[in-house]
């Protein structure tokens, strides 16, 4: 039995295509500049055709002469070059961005490119693979093992957190083993409420049960014996995060949750910092376990404790001190943030709020396709500035020697022509864009 949730043009891959097919068609500020400048070009290259015309009549040339140094004027000065400056680069880095992984939404990602100095990182799902597993357990006095797993299943099947799959999957393994009473099943929960950020509560069995981070527990007066503490500070101390349990307003114990940090992260920081750019660490967890893991990946600056509503907050921070920020989430409590960034980048694998707020959708799973998601939207930008330079500086070069006669219409022509060729050429280029390291 097959269920499709989603067919047609609400498939993921209908809407890249669908935001793809917008990017092209949209201007960037500087093509909307090189319209504006069109538009007062176009009327004077008029203007110089006929002063031409008027200009060689009155030196005593004759008609024909005069005529066909205005027609040149004409000619050489035809704006297609300019024209085809930004849309001609823009195709080409979308073709190559989709062979490489990276969909361009827009100009924005290729403007802010090179203006960006610091990038910030999610944590989970991001720098780590978002897939993680309950790896140690310490129970209260008077709790067994499976009592703890049944109580923090139970309210965490209603969640869909990464740490929530952590512990069903964790209760369903020692189901699976025998180590769990009865028939293993989880019973229901009730009143169940996610508090983002913090973990989770509801009803189970009459009992009410907390699930989440310390500050959750003591908020609500529950208290945390030493002797248990002592544990979880060596698991945030190894990268882990710590999940307590409560309930009847007592301390049940405490599970250990890792995240394995992306093979390829490390080797991305190192490519963020070739770029001349600043990695930060942003997460939730608790400052002990965002410094290991940062540490894993060499990140020196991490902003830790961060609930899910002040990550946009965090990164207007950043910009209030006067830094260009890249934001790489992929939840959908990183939609804000990406969309506060000067550059938002979100994991193709993520969630559709992250894809709808990011300037670029990066589809592979290797984290060094963030550095090369940048060398390409550098490269892209490098490319337009160069085809409009190249544009404009051949029109300010090639009318004068129109006016003056060194050039007659067919050459004219064909040097219009070529002008044209080149710049489609040197958009083409991008086709053959390879990101370093190979």
């Amino acid at each position: 039995m097959v269920r499709a949730v989603q067919v047609g043009e609400h498939t993921q891959l209908a809407q890249l295509i669908a935001l793809v097919g917008r990017a092209q068609a949209d201007k960037a500020a500087i093509q909307r500049l090189a319209d504006r400048v069109c538009g007062v070009f176009v009327p004077l290259v008029l203007a110089a055709a006929a002063l031409t015309l008027v200009g060689w009549l009155a030196a005593g040339a004759a008609a024909g002469q005069a005529f066909s140094a205005s027609l040149a004027v004409l000619i050489i000065a035809c704006p297609c070059a300019l024209g085809l400056a930004t849309p001609a680069a823009l195709v080409a880095a979308c073709g190559r961005g989709a062979q490489l992984g990276i969909f361009i939404k827009g100009h924005q990602a290729l403007e802010s490119s090179g203006q960006i100095d610091t990038v910030v990182l999610d944590k989970t799902g991001t720098v780590t693979s978002g897939r993680m597993t309950v790896t140690a357990m310490v129970t209260a006095p008077g709790t067994e093992p499976a009592e703890l797993l049944r109580h923090a299943a139970a309210v965490e099947r209603a969640s869909e957190h990464p740490v929530a799959a952590a512990v069903c999957a964790a209760w369903e393994e020692a189901a699976r083993e025998g180590l769990a009473a009865a028939d293993g099943s989880t019973p229901e929960v009730d009143a169940f409420r996610a508090l983002p950020g913090l973990g989770v509560r509801g009803v189970v069995e009459g009992r009410q049960v907390v699930v989440g981070r310390e500050r959750l527990l003591r908020d609500r007066g529950i208290a945390i014996p030493p002797q248990l503490a002592s544990h979880w500070a060596q698991w945030e101390q190894a990268g882990q995060t710590v999940v307590l349990v409560a309930w009847d307003g007592r301390l049940g114990g405490a599970l250990a949750v890792g995240d394995a940090i992306k093979p390829s992260a490390a080797a991305a920081v190192a490519g963020l910092r070739r770029l001349g750019l600043r990695p930060v660490l942003l997460t939730g967890d608790n400052e002990a376990t965002a410094r290991a893991v940062a540490a894993a990946v060499d990140i020196e600056e991490v902003i830790a404790g961060i609930l899910p509503a002040a990550k946009a907050e965090a990164v207007r921070d950043l910009q209030a001190r006067g830094h260009r920020v890249a934001m790489v989430g992929d939840g959908v409590n990183d939609g804000p943030a990406l969309a506060a960034a000067d550059l938002g980048m979100a994991i193709g694998a993520g969630t559709d709020v992250a894809i709808s707020a990011a300037d670029l959708i990066l589809l592979r799973e290797d984290l060094r396709v963030v550095p090369e998601a940048i060398q390409l939207a550098r490269a892209a930008r490098g490319t337009i500035r160069r085809n409009l330079a190249w544009a404009f500086g051949y029109n300010a070069a090639a009318v004068p020697l129109a006016a003056l006669g060194f050039l007659n219409p067919l050459i004219a022509a064909a040097a219009m022509t070529l002008s044209s060729v080149l710049v489609v050429a040197s958009s083409l280029r991008l086709r053959r864009f390879r990101p370093w390291p190979p």
